[in-house]
């Protein structure tokens, strides 16, 4: 009998892990099944490209498996129960022997009336889309506020000006837009939101979204036609309803190795999982913390199942990446546990870099089977559920 080893989401953190275990792991002794609610793999980090009116290359996940061995589930997660080793896809059962949670995250509304009726957001491809489609529709001279003056709300207002220069784009922000980059940072940041001719508001507290605008905490109004939430992100609520040691924000409690603490069996990676990185601090939710998480899941499941040792690392980070349209960028350097230095680069250059990152992550993702040599080992005879005694290579 085949070890079971199924994998929850197929974004970044979750496409990795699937991609590097066919690599690390013999197709005679397991079988890998990558459940996915989208058909294709959804270059996240682009939505607000998407958003904007561009188009992004199609990845069927069909075709980027194919050969690999991963079979690809394309259905909705709808319950996991980790006592009985199942999932649950929309009626059909699927029974594992190692799970791999990577649900990612979708957005929270911090208890703002009016963000589900209201408001746009470019959290995932359909809502993309949506918001694509009612942009569309909005006349010449007609506003678009942008909710959230962090990476996701910077990079959606100056990608939505730069596309649709006929609109009027603005920013509110409880904060300050951009706040926390360095001070080389934010000035290069201000120069080009006033180069695109967008609207800040900053130290705004938004108690609630309306058809046509948002109401301020100080009784104030900011009119627009639409409406674009980015203040935050929270994860699905399907692992908070198991029996998994979840963190206050739902997260899966993991240790270093990407395990959870409480059920051995099951992985989690991604914005689901709550991780320690460098610094002892949580590593964030982002496609720079997913691709690590996912690399090190693999590679340690790979390494008990086979009766190898165990990696041990510390992920940290090195920089952050934000892009202001197409041509414009800024690269800000950071400390491993994510704190910001005086190194910079902005511009063209920036643009550059931040798309040479998406390009090489989006292409991994697509070559699943070419990022690094392979060799593929039989499972050692632990005597693991699912696991049969086989002479290892």
């Amino acid at each position: 009998m085949k070890h079971r080893i199924v994998v929850l989401g197929a974004g970044y953190a979750g496409a990795n892990t699937a991609g590097r275990l066919a690599k690390r792991l013999h197709r005679d002794d397991v079988e890998i099944t990558l459940v996915n609610g989208d058909p294709e793999f959804v270059e996240r980090v682009r939505m607000h490209q998407l958003a904007s009116g561009q188009d992004l290359r199609p990845r069927p996940l069909r075709d980027v498996f194919a050969g690999t061995g991963v079979q690809v589930r394309t259905a909705r997660v709808t319950a996991v129960d980790v006592e009985g080793k199942t999932v649950e896809l929309g009626g059909e059962t699927l029974a594992y022997d190692t799970l791999v949670y990577a649900l990612g995250s979708t957005i929270a509304d911090a208890g703002v009336p009016g963000v589900a009726e209201h408001a746009h957001n470019v959290a995932g491809k359909e809502a993309a889309l949506r918001l694509r489609a009612r942009l569309s529709e909005v006349r010449p001279g007609g506003t678009v506020l942008i909710v959230g003056g962090g990476l996701t709300g910077i990079e959606a207002a100056t990608e939505i000006a730069e596309v649709h220069p006929e609109m009027e784009v603005a920013v509110a922000a409880r904060g300050r837009v951009g706040g926390w980059l360095s001070d080389k940072a934010q000035r290069h940041l201000r120069g080009a939101l006033d180069r695109l001719g967008i609207t800040v508001h900053e130290q705004v507290d938004i108690t609630r979204i309306e058809a046509n605008g948002v109401v301020t905490g100080a009784g104030g109004e900011i009119r627009a036609e639409v409406t674009v939430w980015t203040a935050g992100f929270t994860v699905h609520p399907i692992a908070a309803a198991t029996t998994l040691k979840v963190s206050d924000t739902g997260r899966i409690v993991v240790d270093a190795g990407m395990r959870s603490v409480s059920h051995p069996d099951v992985y989690a990676v991604g914005d689901a999982a709550y991780a320690e990185g460098a610094g002892g601090g949580p590593l964030r939710m982002s496609c720079a913390s997913a691709n690590p998480m996912a690399w090190l899941a693999a590679d340690v499941i790979a390494a008990r199942l086979t009766g190898r040792k165990v990696p041990e690392t510390t992920i940290g980070y090195s920089v952050q990446c934000i892009s202001l349209g197409r041509r414009d960028g800024i690269i800000q350097r950071v400390t491993p546990d994510d704190q910001v230095t005086s190194t910079v680069f902005t511009g063209r250059t920036a643009a550059r870099i931040k798309e040479l990152i998406c390009a090489s992550a989006a292409w991994s993702i697509s070559h699943p089977t070419m990022m690094m040599p392979s060799r593929r080992r039989h499972l050692a005879a632990t005597g693991a559920s699912g696991t049969r005694p086989l002479t290892r290579s």
